[in-house]
């Protein structure tokens, strides 16, 4: 069964960091590029940020460019985003998501795999 299951969101005052990491497993992890796409209360779908399968290449949202930092772990079978800086903008639920190859795009059902989603919150 595959499974994606993020972790590390919570509630942040404005300028604090957070960790999010999305432990995968039932499938070959170190060959699929990774994604991170979020939610805002009561909008659509935002794609976040990406990694390819060796983690060579990464690209971001402008919205976080230069804040946020995704990362993984292959030998682990986790993928990470560090996000600092955060701002009440930034709430929302984030997923992971694992496709082939990079995609920057939001909608779920581009992707081959999708985790639950863990709530993040930036408030004072």
């Amino acid at each position: 069964e595959v499974q994606l299951v993020e972790s590390g969101g919570g509630l942040v005052q404005p300028g604090g960091s957070l960790r999010l990491s999305c432990a995968a497993s039932g499938f070959t992890f170190s060959t699929y590029a990774m994604s991170w796409v979020r939610q805002a209360p009561g909008k659509g779908l935002e794609w976040v940020s990406a990694i390819a399968a060796w983690g060579i290449t990464t690209s971001y949202a402008d919205s976080v460019k230069g804040r946020f930092t995704i990362s993984r772990d292959n030998a682990k079978n986790t993928l990470y985003l560090q996000m600092n800086s955060l701002k009440p903008e930034d709430t929302g639920v984030y997923y992971c998501a694992a496709k082939g190859w990079v995609i920057k795009l939001p909608a779920r059902e581009t992707y081959d795999y999708w985790g639950q989603g863990t709530q993040v919150t930036v408030s004072s």
